[in-house]
């Protein structure tokens, strides 16, 4: 049987992690991030060297940014002596952005996604409001996420720049990857998988979405399951876009991951100056930080990953 709507709807049923820590959980995966683990991974720190893996938050519209992050200022030098206090000068502004897309490093919520109605843990979508969301929030990642962080570099396991729009990745590359690199996953890692789109931005600009973008195929959500991953992230958006997709089953990895298994996602990561670390340190894993902004009800939010050595 090929892969149709009642293969995905197996494929769904079959990594649920709904209920394993409890009726009432809203942290899922992240459960597995316990104060041991986050221990052993901050003991791995040997030079304190410490590695940004966000894109800067683009304020120009372009390919793959429709809704590009809106800056203003509200007092600049020019008028900074314009407040209430006399002889105290400063300057002011304004952020707003819209987190999900292809353009801003940003973690998903487990409200981001519903199958069928229903988020991870079998919350109804009507918990998510006008108001914002009454369960599964990004509050639930407000306590932060740190762990292990290991990088799988499946364009240079590939010996490619960076992967073609939409293709595929398989298991048997992500384990390539893992001996090439001498790494292996294990529960509770924090996982980023590298397919070299970073470097394609930085050589020719963003991509027009047209053309699909790379990422895992659906064969790998039963290998991350088994490997009781945290936390996923990539320099794409995980899932790959393009090519035939079956009804219903748009974004396999997103609709798997965050609905079914409770693993928050983190898009768009900036791996250029992670992976050269990692080349220059010769290891693939190190201690990784996240600060999730305390948004009551948000379904994400932007973050700035820190990797450190």
């Amino acid at each position: 049987m090929g892969r149709d709507r009642a293969w995905f709807e197996a494929l769904f049923e079959g990594v649920k992690n709904w209920g394993r820590w409890g009726a009432d959980d809203e942290r899922g995966a992240l459960n597995l991030l316990t104060p041991e683990r986050t221990a052993a991974a901050a003991a791995t720190v040997r030079n304190g060297r410490t590695i940004s893996c966000a894109l800067d938050l683009a304020t120009q519209a372009g390919p793959d940014n429709p809704r590009p992050a809106e800056h203003f200022m509200i007092t600049a030098g020019d008028a900074r002596a314009d407040n209430p206090v006399p002889g105290f000068e400063q300057s002011n502004d304004f952020f707003g952005v819209a987190c999900h897309g292809m353009a801003f490093t940003h973690v998903d919520a487990l409200c981001h996604i519903f199958v069928d109605g229903l988020m991870y843990n079998g919350v109804p979508a009507h918990e998510v409001t006008s108001h914002g969301a009454r369960r599964n929030s990004i509050m639930a990642a407000a306590p932060g996420i740190c762990g292990r962080g290991v990088l799988l570099d499946i364009a240079r396991a590939t010996g490619e720049r960076w992967l073609a729009p939409n293709r595929r990745i398989t298991v048997a590359e992500l384990e390539r990857a893992e001996r090439d690199q001498g790494v292996t996953v294990g529960p509770g890692d924090i996982l980023l998988v590298g397919t070299g789109r970073s470097y394609r931005r930085r050589a020719e600009g963003p991509a027009d979405l047209a053309e699909g973008m790379a990422g895992l195929d659906a064969e790998c959500v039963p290998w991350l399951r088994e490997r009781d991953v945290a936390v996923l992230a990539g320099d794409g958006i995980s899932d790959a876009l393009g090519g035939e997709m079956t009804p219903g089953w748009p974004m396999p990895i997103h609709q798997c991951l965050i609905a079914a298994m409770g693993v928050h996602l983190i898009d768009n990561v900036d791996l250029v100056a992670l992976t050269d670390a990692c080349v220059d340190e010769s290891r693939w894993s190190f201690f990784l930080a996240v600060a999730p902004l305390r948004l009551l009800g948000g379904t994400g939010c932007v973050v700035n990953p820190l990797a450190v050595f």
